[in-house]
């Protein structure tokens, strides 16, 4: 072969190899930078991905505190997640089975659903959450006795508990599982009282199996914040309390609020509504009512019902809800007239029991048919006269009245730290027209929510001064300095402190001698006002239905320097099944005087008894069993008290009982009732009568003929109100009856507006 030839070959084939080589080469650069440099970052992350377990490790929820700082209403406990890791246990049959059969009655959880979730394309899969400790020990005693180490994991974590169950659900509110809030403070408060999770990172090798420890890197968590609340247990649970009796008493409809507030630094010390629930099991529905409604229906229409159900008793009725706040309101506009100076004590008005108005000729009534005549200016307000406050509005003209109801926050929200606070509904100084002006001017045809006429009765009890409203006093870290505390520096001044004196002289006397005699508590000076506010937009919808009411009582104590208020309202009280009461002096008076009666004390203000209340205070009965006759007769005689005696009445005969018991109150003249040897169980005992809608003259005689006695608070020419024993109970001879006597006004007149 010529040596040109065999050059040429030797050329081509280096030359091919060449090619080869660098167009080798050349793709796997090409593969390379596609792989390292445009896919890089998503390879890496599945490659972390498989070989690094990620697992959260949940932070502790802060606690919520009462007012005190040693009741828990809130709190965190460890629970446990239970997790399968079905890539580690997929593979082997015989380790699944035995896996889904011991867990399945720990956990109380289908067989064969853990079987099919322990065949999952994963790494981890949730099967349980927040089971307890003994829970968790059954599993782990499981596992140990069938030497089962991967496949099956118990992660720590929390689950939230309220030691009061119902006491103040409507303010907590509760978790979801993930133990983030879902309503209440618990949602509204949700970053402070969460804290931040941390997380565990494990490394895995090829085979799946954990890496040494030190391919582990744990982030602890850090524990949430505590909350204290201005919120007191004690008297949280007196207000839920008689609220709970107003709605049996009344036959309520459509629930119930009551607020107490301190007047000079807005902390709210109580906020009770109906209905409520237990925030430990808040899916479960523990109105009556709403049961009766819902079990009524046809299968089809329950589930949309019941999540209905659901957020209507998680819904807070002093924030989220608004309503017409009624004759209550009469309280500021009185104050507005007098701080502008169109009006004085001395100012009187004419009530003919009914008041013209530009716009609406039939004139608007007073709630006393025949009206109230010459009044002055005081007595327009503790007469709760309508007329007279259309006239003071017409004084006041819409512009200085449209002022004064901004000042008093009636035109935006309060910002209490709580969610869903209501918008209000009003007119604007554009629409207030005369019939607008008229009927706003006594509490009609606007809508507040209860925490908004709380704070501007608060304002006028204080001096003059708006203050904040809030539920919770400071914030602590987890151990335990304070963080943040709320700040109580009054908003703004909306009236002079002679004018607040003034509204508060004439509330004072409103409630010992006006048309809220309802609320009067012995020993306290109590202030009041009372609304028997008209539904009218429900009315409107379907005039063929009755006229709705909302009973509503708003006042504070103690009239010489005054520190807390408190506003009670039932919503829709059914007249038709309660004796015809809807007033909110017979329906919230007796409520507001009851819940007063026992925090007033609690708070620490004390009794200061005028000579006549102190003449009229009831007597302790003496303790008397187990003297000899002569001798109980002689203690009862020294303690101004009657007797009479059923069984033997030899001198020397021991007496056995007696009613009332030791330390029981009775009226002066009251009786104590002696039981001696030879006396039967029959005689000694009798049913306790209906002593509804009666006045002080039948109530006495009824009780009389009865065998029993009776104390008596409210208003001596009122009816029965309430009385502390069911009707039909059976109770002993000389057991004393408290009832309570209101007059039933209803202050507030249906206009409408369309």
């Amino acid at each position: 072969m010529a040596k040109g030839t065999s050059q040429r070959i030797s050329f081509r084939a280096v030359l091919l190899a060449c090619i080869v080589l660098i167009g080798g080469f050349g793709m796997v650069t090409v593969s390379l930078f596609r792989w390292q440099v445009v896919h890089g970052e998503e390879l890496t992350a599945q490659a972390l991905e498989q070989s690094l377990q990620s697992t959260t490790i949940s932070a502790m929820r802060g606690t919520i505190y009462d007012a005190t700082g040693t009741k828990i209403l809130a709190q965190s406990a460890s629970v446990w997640t239970v997790v399968l890791e079905p890539n580690y246990i997929r593979e082997d049959e015989e380790l699944r089975r035995t896996i889904s059969r011991g867990l399945a009655p720990i956990l109380e959880m289908d067989e064969e659903r853990i079987y099919e979730k322990t065949g999952e394309d994963s790494y981890f899969s949730y099967l349980k959450r927040q089971v307890e400790t003994d829970v968790r020990d059954a599993i782990n005693q499981f596992l140990t006795e069938n030497e089962i180490e991967s496949g099956v994991r118990l992660i720590p974590d929390y689950k939230r508990y309220y030691p009061y169950g119902t006491v103040a659900s409507n303010v907590l509110g509760f978790t979801g599982y993930d133990n983030t809030g879902l309503d209440g403070l618990e949602l509204y408060y949700d970053e402070e009282l969460r804290g931040t999770a941390g997380r565990l990172v494990a490394s895995k090798n090829a085979w799946g199996t954990d890496m040494p420890f030190e391919y582990e890197q744990y982030v602890g968590a850090s524990d949430g914040n505590s909350l204290v609340l201005t919120i007191d247990e004690t008297v949280q649970s007196i207000l839920e309390k008689y609220l709970a009796e107003g709605i049996e008493k009344y036959k309520v409809k459509n629930g119930a609020v009551a607020i107490v507030m301190n007047v000079h630094t807005g902390a709210v010390v109580g906020l009770a509504t109906h209905p409520n629930y237990d925030p430990n099991d808040p899916y479960t529905i523990l109105d009556a009512n709403m049961l009766q409604e819902l079990q009524s229906l046809p299968e089809d229409q329950r589930d949309e019902a019941e999540t209905n159900a659901w957020y209507k008793q998680w819904r807070n009725k002093a924030v989220s809800d608004t309503y017409y706040p009624g004759s209550v309101f009469k309280m500021v506009t009185g104050a507005m007239g007098l701080e502008e100076g169109v009006v004085t004590l001395e100012s009187t008005f004419t009530c003919t029991g009914n008041k013209e108005v530009e716009g609406y000729p039939a004139g608007i009534d007073c709630w006393k048919e025949e009206g109230h005549g010459l009044e002055d200016f005081a007595a327009g307000i503790y007469n709760s006269c309508n007329p007279w406050m259309i006239h003071l509005g017409e004084l006041l003209g819409a512009e200085t009245f449209c002022k004064y109801r901004e000042a008093f926050g009636m035109t935006e929200p309060t910002g209490i730290d709580l969610p869903g606070e209501a918008v209000n509904l009003y007119h604007s100084l554009e629409d207030m027209g005369p019939t607008e002006l008229a009927t706003e001017a006594f509490g009609q045809n606007f809508s507040i929510t209860p925490v908004q006429m709380i704070t501007a009765a608060s304002a006028i009890a204080n001096g003059g001064y708006m203050v904040q409203p809030h539920v919770v006093d400071r914030i602590v870290d987890p151990e335990g300095n304070i963080v943040k505390t709320t700040d109580t520096t009054p908003l703004r001044q909306v009236i002079s402190q002679e004018t607040a004196q003034t509204i508060t002289s004439i509330l004072q006397y409103n409630a010992a001698e006006g048309t809220a005699t309802g609320g009067y508590v012995p020993g306290y000076r109590v202030c009041g006002k009372t609304g028997t506010s008209e539904k009218i937009a429900q009315h409107n919808e379907d005039p063929t239905k009755p006229m709705e009411y909302i009973a509503s009582y708003c006042g504070y104590a103690p009239a010489e320097d005054p520190q807390y208020a408190l506003l009670v309202y039932f919503d829709e009280p059914d007249g038709a099944s309660n004796g015809g009461l809807t007033g909110g002096n017979a329906v919230a008076g007796p409520i507001f005087s009851k819940i007063m009666g026992e925090i007033l004390p609690y708070l620490g203000v004390e009794a200061r008894y005028t000579d006549e209340e102190f003449g009229n205070l009831d007597v302790a009965a003496p303790s008397v069993v187990g003297l000899t006759l002569d001798e109980a007769i002689a203690a009862i005689e020294e303690s101004g008290l009657e007797y009479s005696v059923i069984g033997s009445e030899e001198g020397s005969t021991l007496v056995r009982e007696q009613t009332p018991e030791v330390g029981t109150t009775l009226p002066k003249d009251g009786s104590v009732v002696l039981y001696t040897e030879g006396f039967s169980q029959e005689e000694a005992v009798t049913p306790v009568p209906d002593f509804s809608g009666m006045d002080l003259v039948n109530a006495s005689y009824l009780a009389a003929i009865n065998g029993l006695q009776i104390s008596v608070s409210g208003s001596s020419s009122g009816l029965v109100s309430t009385q502390n024993i069911a009707v039909g109970q059976n109770v002993r001879i000389g057991t004393v009856i408290a009832l309570t006597f209101v007059d039933n006004i209803e202050t507030d007149t249906f206009v409408s507006l369309e």
